[in-house]
């Protein structure tokens, strides 16, 4: 049995893909694949496992041996799932594996932006320190998170976990109820929270419920020193009026994770804002990538594998 692996660099070089190894007769590993090479190196594969790579409907057609999918991620948007399913070809995917990692992540950013660290950082190197006439800085006011209200769209395993390392700040906590399913939600509504929030974390999926969820009509409703992090995925937000915000004094910290294009290889207004004086961190999606978080993908991915196996073969 022949499983393929598309790109194995996007898990970095510091893995053990010893689970998966030993569940296959053949484990073929590719770092990196391109668009034109995907059919030449899953022809008379069994198993293909990707993380970003691209598996459409055309090629799924051209694959007659292709019986699994394995997803080394959450995310199946790069995946035909209507040919995967008219073909019979099952389709596994990961989560939860880098809950630990970006909760981490999230309350750095958080901290970070609290502490107006961004600005402050360019203060000491543009010399402002040196030449104060005090023994410290005072120029940008920093916010205490303990008595704050901290507000997270996305109530899963992270959001929680999230909920979790901001109590132990002494952050009192609300979650809003699911977008484009409020009705049906006992929570209050993002909505009627954000006027009051402190620090906005955002750990939803992009749907079409909440693709520019956080948009310039809800950014006017904010505290203008409320503090915005995105660790989910890059368009939940209008990054543009989340920009004009902050340059406009009227957000009082912007921190994201990823953008709607990844890498942004044509730029992004917010990568350019960064040589600006403001209260703004870019990661590059990132959260997720503590060793053990990788290691984590890996071995759920065999637990996938080995689960298909039993079901195929008893």
């Amino acid at each position: 049995m022949k499983a393929v692996f598309l790109d194995a660099a996007s898990l970095g070089d510091d893995v053990d893909l010893a689970p998966i190894r030993t569940l296959v007769d053949d484990l073929v590993i590719h770092q990196l694949t391109a668009m034109d090479e995907r059919l030449d190196r899953l022809e008379g594969a069994t198993i293909a496992l990707t993380n970003k790579v691209v598996i459409d409907a055309e090629l799924i057609d051209a694959l007659p041996d292709l019986k699994l999918i394995c997803v080394l991620a959450t995310g199946t948007n790069n995946l035909d799932m209507v040919a995967a399913e008219r073909r019979g070809i099952i389709v596994r995917n990961v989560s939860a594996y880098g809950t630990a990692s970006v909760a981490q992540h999230t309350l750095m950013l958080t901290l970070a932006l609290a502490a107006r660290l961004p600005l402050y950082q360019t203060d000491v190197r543009d010399g402002a320190w040196q030449r104060s006439d005090i023994f410290c800085l005072l120029d940008h006011r920093t916010l205490q998170l303990a008595g704050k209200h901290l507000v997270i769209v996305g109530s899963g395993e992270l959001g929680s976990a999230v909920a979790r390392l901001g109590e132990t700040f002494g952050m009192r906590v609300s979650f809003a109820a699911r977008p484009g399913n409020e009705a049906n939600d006992a929570r209050p509504s993002l909505t009627s929270l954000l006027g009051d929030a402190d620090v906005l974390s955002l750990h939803c999926p992009l749907t079409e419920a909440t693709r520019g969820l956080i948009d310039r009509e809800a950014l006017a409703t904010m505290k203008k020193e409320a503090l915005l992090i995105n660790c989910a995925r890059g368009g939940i937000i209008d990054e543009d009026a989340a920009l004009a915000a902050l340059r406009d004094r009227r957000l009082g910290g912007l921190a994201v994770d990823s953008l709607p294009v990844e890498p942004p290889r044509e730029g992004h207004p917010l990568l350019d804002a960064l040589h600006e004086p403001l209260n703004l961190i870019v990661t590059p999606h990132n959260a997720w990538i503590t060793p053990e978080a990788r290691q984590r993908v890996v071995d759920l991915t065999a637990d996938n594998l080995r689960t298909w196996l039993t079901e195929e073969h008893g």
